[in-house]
């Protein structure tokens, strides 16, 4: 039976062209789009932290299914993975998340001490590498693409898959059509029991949960979820409830590194 281990933006206002009639503080109509810009520039954020979907599927996890909520492996961070036994173990692709797993929030560049770690990665997994995540790619917030090519730029061309529903909700058709195979033979990791986790868990991939890699951009309502995914997580591993066995994974363990490098 596979077993659970636990190891020790911003958004600049537009500028509005003045009219000749009037001056800037004058002007009734100018006023009235930077009073609107100002209560709106934070709803991007804010609806990335209200997902609906996965308001949804927290309720219907916690009280139906709580072993989708529960890793295969739990880590610091990417550093701890040891990819080349991953790889030989048969797995065939990794998916990230983005943020917090890859970026701070709403970054769209790599967290400096991961490079180590993606470098790794991507030798044992040469051009079998993905982003998948609620902002970067996702239609609704990226509709142009525009913060998946910049994500890609800042990742060594590690492609963003571009999709329509945000996690937990959805298939994985969109990732497996890409990598050309089940998601069975995939990797997913990333920050979140109910988002990550369980979307990974759902669709039968083997799920890595890394901590956060910081707190402090993140809104507050996101960090009191975490608190209560965490009680609940606790909760249920004391009560002696265990994740999904995963058939590549034998022995948890050895897919950790003993040290950072």
């Amino acid at each position: 039976m596979t077993a659970l281990i636990h190891l020790p933006c911003a958004h600049p206002l537009p500028s509005y062209p003045k009219n000749t009639l009037f001056s800037s503080e004058e002007n009734p109509i100018r006023k009235n789009l930077e009073k609107v810009e100002m209560n709106q520039w934070w709803k991007k954020p804010l609806g990335q932290s209200l997902n609906s979907a996965g308001v949804a599927s927290f309720l219907s996890v916690a009280t139906k299914k709580p072993h989708l909520a529960l890793p295969h492996i739990s880590v610091p961070d990417v550093r701890w993975i040891d990819w080349s036994e991953l790889e030989r173990l048969g797995f065939r692709g990794v998916v990230f998340d983005k943020d917090n797993t890859l970026t701070a929030p709403y970054s769209l560049s790599l967290w400096p001490a991961l490079s180590g770690s993606l470098v790794r990665c991507q030798a044992a997994f040469p051009g079998k590498i993905a982003v998948f995540s609620n902002s970067a790619g996702l239609y609704q917030y990226d509709p142009d693409g525009s913060e998946a090519r910049t994500l890609e730029e800042s990742i060594g061309g590690i492609h963003v898959i571009r999709h329509e529903l945000k996690k937990p909700d959805g298939t994985a058709e969109d990732i497996e059509k890409y990598f050309g195979c089940p998601a069975s033979d995939l990797i997913i990791v990333g920050d979140r029991h109910f988002t990550d986790v369980v979307y990974g868990n759902r669709n039968g991939f083997l799920t890595i949960l890394t901590e956060p890699l910081t707190l402090s951009l993140e809104p507050f309502i996101v960090k009191q979820v975490r608190k209560l995914e965490g009680y609940l997580v606790k909760h249920w591993h004391h009560k002696g409830l265990k994740p999904a066995k995963h058939m590549l994974l034998p022995e948890f363990h050895h897919c950790i590194n003993s040290s950072l490098s």
